[in-house]
């Protein structure tokens, strides 16, 4: 998501924690947990809309201070490079554009106003095309006193090791749930219902050393006659540059690495999802046996859906040609603020790609793009 990291509140001064001793929250406690911050969403009364994949508008309203109307905050419009194509029995032919909640919220998006904001995308932007509403990053983290970006021991896990909404944020998620109440709100507004992710798998799991579930039985998963579990799949020595403390990748070259991303993915799936970011996995952080792992998985799923990876950083046309047919969307560049220079320094990166072809090459179940991040308006947040 972004190559630096960033306290909770950063508006008012307060340090980053230390990271608290290791934890695991099998489920997301009930329990009402003081907020960070005097005024949670002050510093984070935005939103926006993506360069290759995402457009927002709308307008953040809950939980307090949030009053008023709802108002259009930012119109973010994802510059995915971008030519029309004839359109074929492919699932993706165009690229992927729609409203990502990052640019407003940061990780601090909670369910209602990510609804709000879906029903106004609904209404405003649908008919030009965009339609994926996304909830970035952390929507597991709970949002609570000492959590930010690299803090350690505020995730919500469950049984197998696996990210669990927030239920404090977003609380249809109850009763296990997940996110398939809000997908069907979104689907009922005729739009594609998007989350972020982090590769591999999270600290916690592998310091809780939770087992891996395997799907064809619904039991722990076994081979070569032992049960297998996170430790065993966690490659320590591969964390996440800017969120060490938060997740490392995942080792697919045993049976037990794959097992884990199936039961990820297959849990998207059964949740509703249609468009998955994988971040951390890209550019400087480049894991290809990973996101050519994830790229098969998705193909085996009867659910389509859409797989876009990050960041861009120092991402080159040779490397975008050794990975672009295993996805829809791949960054191409760092992050955009409401910066001209932010902008205006794409251009030459743009023109390597289309030069290259590119724009519309074969990706996965249809054609792939390469992303130059979102155009941010409205109200923002820190970056």
């Amino acid at each position: 998501q972004n190559d630096t990291t960033f306290p909770l509140c950063p508006t008012t001064g307060r340090p980053n924690s230390q990271p608290p001793p290791a934890s695991i929250i099998a489920r997301p406690s009930p329990v009402h947990h003081r907020a960070a911050c005097a005024s949670p969403l002050h510093s984070a009364q935005l939103t926006s809309i993506r360069f290759g994949m995402e457009l927002g508008l709308g307008a953040p309203t809950s939980p307090p201070p949030w009053r008023g109307h709802l108002l259009f905050r930012a119109l973010v419009i994802f510059l995915c490079l971008w030519v029309t194509s004839e359109a074929n029995e492919q699932h993706v032919e165009l690229p992927p554009r729609g409203w990502n909640s990052y640019d407003s919220f940061s990780w601090t998006v909670d369910e209602n106003a990510y609804l709000q904001n879906a029903k106004i995308l609904a209404e405003k932007l649908l008919p030009h095309g965009y339609q994926y509403a996304v909830i970035d990053y952390l929507w597991y983290r709970r949002y609570v006193d000492g959590a930010y970006t690299d803090s350690y021991g505020f995730d919500n896990i469950d049984e197998w090791g696996r990210p669990f909404p927030d239920l404090q944020r977003f609380p249809s998620s109850k009763y296990d749930k997940g996110f398939s109440q809000i997908a069907n709100k979104v689907h009922e507004m005729g739009l594609k219902f998007g989350i972020h992710l982090m590769k591999g798998i999270s600290t916690q799991a592998v310091n809780a050393n939770t087992p891996i579930l395997d799907i064809e039985t619904g039991k722990p998963y076994v081979e070569n006659g032992r049960q297998w579990a996170a430790h065993d799949i966690g490659l320590t020595h591969k964390t996440c540059a800017w969120m060490p403390h938060g997740f490392m990748s995942v080792n697919t070259d045993i049976g037990a690495g794959w097992a884990f991303l199936r039961s990820l993915y297959r849990q998207y799936a059964d949740w509703g999802v249609d468009f998955v970011k994988v971040d951390c996995i890209f550019g400087t952080d480049y894991s290809p046996e990973e996101v050519i792992t994830i790229s098969q998985l998705l193909r085996e799923l009867d659910r389509p859906i859409v797989l876009s990876i990050s960041p861009g950083t120092e991402v080159t046309v040779p490397l975008a040609e050794n990975i672009s047919e295993h996805v829809n969307m791949y960054r191409i560049t760092g992050d955009d603020w409401d910066n001209w220079k932010d902008v205006s320094t794409h251009f030459t990166v743009t023109s390597a790609f289309a030069a290259a072809n590119k724009i519309g090459a074969t990706g996965l179940r249809g054609k792939s793009w390469p992303d130059l991040d979102m155009l941010p308006f409205g109200w923002l947040t820190d970056p």
